[in-house]
């Protein structure tokens, strides 16, 4: 069933031209895949943000990571600070399933790495999570290695925007996914965000500049329906795409800006709120074995884009 997107009803957030779809797959060569796990004791799943149809551990995309708060599970994070690369694609799942999740990523790449003559000794999986307990049972650890390649089988450009598990300002949250299209001269580059959302109190909720967080617990009341979020609690997992050719630093500044239009949505960071930003650019590929050439070209002074 396809869902409606808030531009359905008339309400245009921000400026700039969108991408065709609207998505993080506007980047060329992105691809999104999910796999739903629900029964009657869980409801959760996987996504999986895979930068390119080559192997990303062969030619690695040059990459950054910003934890704005940390209360989060995520694994991966440091080699990327630190190299300024990614060499897997992205997996995001629920808090428990991080590890199951990780070591079957390690299984794929060491597969594709095979085919393609290569013999991995250290492989950095990237994966991030969100806290579905309060809808899943997460101690059942659900989302395994099957789970996992069926979102891989699924990745393509055309994706449902799902999740799920989690709530967003006391609403349904999830996975979310928006595209902007930039110029820099005689050039148009595309900027795709993707979220997974688990964050937010009802009452801070604000929609395209306007606070409508007390309407709904009005109409909620009014409903007797259940309860909304009371405190901002959770995570959200904010991954960039872009085919702007940056340096790791450039994209480090421009995902610490995801944290602004988190904050105009109502968000304030609350202590136990994980805000964990991940981007690459699909320019500037690195091969296999070449970082120490990347920490030189870096250390050159960069034009300001």
């Amino acid at each position: 069933m396809e869902r409606n997107r808030i531009r359905d009803f008339g309400i245009v957030p921000g400026r700039l031209e969108t991408g065709k779809r609207n998505k993080i797959t506007d980047v060329p060569g992105v691809k999104v895949g999910h796999c739903t796990v629900k029964t009657e004791e869980n409801h959760t799943g996987i996504t999986v943000i895979v930068p390119g149809a080559d192997n990303a551990f062969a030619q690695k995309y040059t990459a950054a990571a910003y934890v704005h708060n940390g209360f989060g599970k995520s694994a991966g994070l440091v080699q990327v600070e630190e190299l300024g690369t990614l060499e897997t694609p992205i997996a995001l799942t629920n808090t428990l399933n991080v590890g199951k999740v990780w070591d079957a990523m390690v299984d794929i790449v060491v597969e594709q790495c095979e085919q393609d003559g290569l013999e991995p000794m250290s492989i950095n999986p990237v994966v991030g999570e969100c806290n579905d307990s309060r809808i899943n049972q997460i101690q059942k650890r659900v989302v395994g290695a099957d789970e996992v390649r069926q979102a891989f089988a699924s990745a393509s450009e055309e994706f449902e925007e799902a999740g799920a598990g989690t709530i967003c300002y006391g609403l349904k949250g999830g996975i979310g996914s928006a595209s902007r299209v930039i110029r820099i001269g005689e050039k148009e580059y595309t900027i795709g965000v993707l979220v997974q959302s688990n964050f937010g109190a009802t009452e801070d909720f604000v929609l395209n500049g306007e606070s409508v967080g007390a309407k709904i617990l009005d109409w909620k009341q009014e409903k007797d329906d259940m309860a909304a979020s009371e405190e901002d609690k959770g995570s959200i997992m904010s991954i960039l795409a872009t085919d702007l050719p940056l340096t790791s630093r450039q994209l480090r500044r421009i995902l610490r800006r995801t944290g602004v239009g988190i904050a105009r949505t109502g968000g304030y960071t609350g202590h136990g709120s994980g805000e964990v930003m991940i981007g690459f650019t699909t320019a500037n590929r690195i091969p296999s074995g070449a970082e120490e050439e990347l920490l030189q070209i870096q250390a050159i002074p960069e034009h300001v884009i």
